[in-house]
């Protein structure tokens, strides 16, 4: 009797440990997670997260624009991942609060990704809402907590030279392609 318990609580004890060993998707976008980040990963964090991949901070007067500091995350062999923006500038301890996607291997569960075209956003996603600036359309997609560009250069004409006209996700063409994909934590 007392062999069958054992050998029973063993292959318990066996299934349940296989569960726990599923590995998350190092570029997989998700609710608060883009990869191996998430919305509470500190800054002094970032060190252990890519430790096979380079880490560049931009700091002081590199950023001529920028209030925040720019932290580029690039793979060894060169190739730039994602660009990061701290909540507090300069403070190890401080959250990311803005995350630039670049690398088009970072996806959402329905395949968005920086390579996709305006058809992607619309066909998977509900659009909270659409801003009209000197350059492009910035589409907000509240449900990911992202936010993406469209060059202007890629809307009908009467939209490429004022800011003031209205623009609505059917006047971007589906064929439109994403210049930015951007992912915004706000944890304050």
């Amino acid at each position: 009797m007392i062999k069958r318990i054992s050998i029973i609580l063993f292959v318990l004890i066996s299934i349940y440990s296989c569960n726990k060993e599923v590995k998350q998707d190092p570029f997989e976008i998700g609710i608060n997670e883009v990869g191996l980040l998430t919305h509470e990963t500190r800054v002094r964090d970032l060190d252990s997260i890519f430790a096979n991949d380079s880490i560049v901070k931009r700091i002081g007067e590199e950023q001529l624009i920028s209030a925040s500091n720019e932290i580029e995350i690039y793979e060894k062999g060169g190739a730039k991942l994602l660009v990061l923006e701290a909540h507090e500038e300069s403070d190890p301890s401080s959250t990311i609060e803005n995350i630039q996607i670049i690398d088009p291997r970072y996806k959402t569960a329905s395949g968005l990704s920086s390579t996709s075209v305006f058809k992607d956003i619309k066909e998977y996603y509900t659009i909270s809402k659409i801003n009209n600036t000197l350059s492009t359309a910035v589409i907000f997609v509240d449900s990911i907590q992202a936010y993406f560009t469209i060059s202007k250069k890629e809307l009908p004409a009467k939209f490429q030279t004022s800011t003031d006209a209205k623009i609505t996700d059917t006047d971007i063409p589906d064929s439109a392609k994403i210049k930015h994909f951007w992912i915004h934590w706000d944890n304050k």
